[in-house]
């Protein structure tokens, strides 16, 4: 019997646009490098499989089409999306998420997702070498977390003109580069671009682990706990981001655009 897969696009409320993830709910743990091979095969920039506790709880990993990796939040958008809409979990419970990066979990309210993640905040660090070269700008500050370096630049203009030379890019040795710059439209905190061409996605077009690091600092620079973030790849999406000490809840909206049979 074919695995049932579905492909939802996150962080909006639109198909086609936000972030697209492939959801595959398994009966069973499965090999991971049978989970590698389908997230190649999907070729999105998470792809995350769920297997059922006997508690109800679920156990999650996300996997790009090149490695696994330890946080991903469109991906778990995108499960707990599918959850309710497939009927696995009745739409007022709690989604949780047995993970890598610990304990999440996901909330329906008013239409819209409400995670709970880890925040996790930069220290400033000395910009690597190759990086103003690789993005094309040179940063008005560069921080590291322990899995991104994080770049602020002067104005959202310098962010979106942005032409990063991926392949010096991808000799950093990080996860990814988080872009950051003050917003320049109303209603919209601060504005971002992703870069990872190490783990084999040159742009992630709205990337919600990256908010567990955009926040805690906006926080600072700011001097506010709750915003609107939005992320200005060419597909675009809508992040609501609230700190709240050691944790960050991340709101989005989620649509299902595909929906198939696995029969490898």
């Amino acid at each position: 019997m074919a695995l049932t897969i579905t492909q939802v696009d996150a962080f909006t409320s639109k198909p086609f646009g936000g972030n697209p993830a492939a959801v595959c709910l398994l009966p069973a743990p499965v090999d991971a490098a049978w989970m590698q091979r389908v997230a190649r095969e999907m070729n999105l920039s998470e792809t995350a499989f769920l297997v059922r506790r006997e508690t109800g709880e679920f156990d999650l990993r996300w996997f790009t089409p090149a490695i696994e990796v330890d946080l991903c939040g469109h991906a778990t958008l995108a499960s707990a999306h599918v959850l309710w809409e497939e009927r696995h979990l009745p739409q007022d419970a709690t989604a949780v998420f047995h993970t890598r990066s610990g304990r999440l979990s996901a909330e329906l309210r008013n239409g819209w997702i409400e995670m709970d993640f880890p925040a996790e905040p930069d220290e400033p660090t000395p910009a690597p070498d190759g990086l103003a070269a690789g993005l094309g700008a040179e940063p008005a500050y560069v921080g590291r977390n322990r899995f991104d370096y994080l770049v602020e630049v002067a104005t959202q203009a310098t962010l979106e003109r942005l032409t990063p030379d991926f392949s010096r890019l991808a000799e950093i040795d990080t996860r990814g580069i988080i872009v950051t710059a003050r917003a320049e439209a109303d209603g919209i905190d601060f504005v971002s671009r992703f870069f990872a061409p190490r783990t084999g996605i040159d742009e992630d077009p709205v990337t919600g682990s990256a908010h567990c690091c955009l926040g805690p600092y906006w926080q600072r620079r700011l001097g506010q706990d709750t915003f609107t973030a939005r992320q200005v790849s060419e597909r675009g999406g809508l992040v609501k981001v609230v700190v709240r000490g050691q944790r960050v809840t991340l709101s989005g909206q989620a649509v299902t655009v595909l929906r198939g049979g696995l029969l490898a």
